[in-house]
């Protein structure tokens, strides 16, 4: 069985793209074999794309580091074929096949079952990016946050981490305020449901003084370098900021002072390689707490061929909300 797939290939240190049709039995081993559906953009799949950081190492190579779709053959008792199902992290799309296809054969314990009201357009819509706003979320408020306790910081707000946690915070009741440098983007996150937009460039110098006026009761942080350095400064006595981008740096230059006068926690966030169960109750969480209705209006649709281009925007903070590729 031949299939339509994104392929990348490397020659003299360049990596390019094209759209061209494989067979099965190129597929790596895995006991599920998935129809894709949908598929999605992440930062890292801009990396991907480009060959940017080295992240794939054997070409060629389909990437993709998300997808959804319907189970076409499998021989693993946990799924049949039928199931909706989705898959992020593993680094699948970077050292395994990924997304950018029809067809994809993946091992049974990767998959998660579409969670009850959710499509495969919208998982995709949220992707790892929105996995990530979440499982954000959900560590931050094992640390205490609560909607009382004040204004959450959403830092890269437009993008798509920031789109889905500003949509989820305010969904729950949460304060939020959004920092991006799009001037045209404040009307974006006004809808989504931030309560204040901030400049970027408030928070892209290293900070002055190891603490500043307390401002945040939390904080989901996309950027790193002088961004977190910046609003360490800023948070609340025993607030917690998640750290889970680096799109600003992944140098961090700051002091233990925050740490030490005023409790902040500093959360890392992995979705890659998080457990079985914190993955399922991500998406439980994505199911129920997140508005459809706010996250169609992050969907900017795209085709496979879309993609090469798409890669090189969102590199270069072009892309506002969440890209959705339909490929079946």
């Amino acid at each position: 069985m031949t299939f339509k797939a994104l392929l990348l290939e490397e020659a003299d240190g360049k990596v390019s793209s094209k759209i061209t049709d494989l067979d099965e039995a190129q597929l790596p081993e895995g006991e599920v074999l998935v129809r894709v559906s949908h598929s999605t953009l992440n930062y890292k799949d801009g990396m991907i794309l480009n060959g940017i950081g080295r992240l794939v190492r054997a070409y060629p190579h389909v990437p993709g580091v998300d997808m959804a779709g319907t189970v076409a053959e499998s021989a693993s008792p946990d799924f049949k074929e039928g199931d909706e199902v989705l898959l992020t992290g593993y680094r699948y799309g970077e050292v395994h096949w990924g997304g950018y296809a029809e067809l994809t054969r993946v091992r049974a314990d990767w998959l998660v079952k579409m969670p009850r009201g959710l499509t495969p357009r919208h998982a995709m819509a949220v992707g790892t990016a929105g996995f990530t706003s979440m499982q954000s979320l959900i560590a931050l408020e094992a640390h205490g946050l609560t909607p009382e306790k004040g204004t959450v910081l959403v830092t890269g707000a437009t993008g798509g981490v920031g789109s889905v946690a500003v949509a989820i915070l305010a969904n729950l009741g949460y304060s939020v305020a959004g920092t991006t440098g799009k001037a045209d983007a404040h009307d974006y996150l006004k809808e989504l449901g931030a309560t204040e937009v901030i400049d970027r460039a408030e928070l892209a110098d290293l900070p002055s003084k190891p603490l500043d006026s307390t401002r945040w009761a939390g904080a989901i942080d996309t950027v790193g370098g002088n961004t977190l350095a910046h609003l360490l400064t800023q948070m609340d006595y025993g607030a917690s900021v998640a750290s889970c981008g680096l799109a600003g740096g992944n140098k961090l230059e700051t002091t233990v002072i925050p740490f030490l006068l005023r409790a902040v926690n500093l959360l890392g966030i992995d979705s890659v390689n998080c457990t079985r169960d914190l993955r399922e109750e991500v998406w439980r969480r994505i199911s129920t707490d997140l508005p459809m209705e706010k996250l169609e209006a992050t969907i900017v649709p795209a085709k496979l061929e879309d993609l090469p281009d798409l890669g090189a925007a969102i590199l270069k903070g072009g892309i506002k909300g969440r890209v959705v590729v339909e490929i079946g």
